[in-house]
């Protein structure tokens, strides 16, 4: 039985959330499932979607949103990216998305002195089309690229690859290798790491499957 705190707006919120993670369910259905009224409830529905609490599909159905992945992604993340530091040589981070910035949630760095060095906890903006941000901001299904760099593009003599990281069916992170232009091969990072960084992401993935 679910319990009430007394405090309204947050067992709303709460009572929203067993309900999608039992079954995905439109704003309309959630009401009648909770015995709220229809506006409070896309209201509530609503603002849980900007906030990530809440993920909204093509088909207008709720389900938990990507900020409940963060956690098991950072607990995943660590040896994720150390094994493709290993396999690089180079810095290896998960970026998630906050609003209009990106936002570093873990990273592993290089070893070498000259490195691409950006500290937990940075945010930057997705309008900076580095390629963890071409990465977070593409429409599921848009192509069929699984991964993007930027040579470059955001900070000269850096360039990088990203893969994105799908929960359900919402990009929810970004896995990254940055690099100094002068270590990488002529064709790119994309043709240098791009499947490696592929793999680093779909073990993510799976690491959200099986949380």
């Amino acid at each position: 039985m679910r319990r009430a705190t007394g405090v309204g707006v947050l067992d709303r919120v709460v009572a929203i959330l067993d309900a999608v993670e039992a079954r995905p369910m439109g704003a309309s259905e959630l009401a009648r499932h909770l015995g709220l009224a229809v506006p409070t409830v896309h209201r509530l529905a609503a603002a849980m979607v900007v906030h990530g609490l809440l993920f909204r599909d093509a088909e207008g159905r709720h389900h938990v949103g990507s900020r409940f992945a963060s956690t098991a992604l950072a607990a995943a993340a660590s040896p994720v990216l150390e094994e493709l530091r290993r396999e690089t040589g180079e810095t290896a981070q998960v970026w998630v998305p906050r609003g209009d910035s990106r936002v570093c949630l873990a990273c592993v760095e290089s070893t070498s002195e000259l490195r691409a060095s950006l500290p937990v906890g940075t945010a930057l903006p997705l309008s900076a089309k580095g390629s963890a941000a071409q990465a977070l901001t593409e429409e599921p299904g848009e192509s069929s690229r699984r991964w993007f760099e930027s040579v470059s593009v955001r900070t000269p003599g850096l360039c990088s690859v990203s893969a994105p990281v799908h929960y359900a069916t919402e990009i929810v992170a970004a896995v990254c290798v940055a690099a100094p232009v002068s270590r990488v091969r002529a064709e790119g990072p994309g043709a240098q790491w791009g499947a490696l960084v592929v793999a680093a992401a779909e073990r993510l993935e799976e690491a959200l499957l099986s949380r």
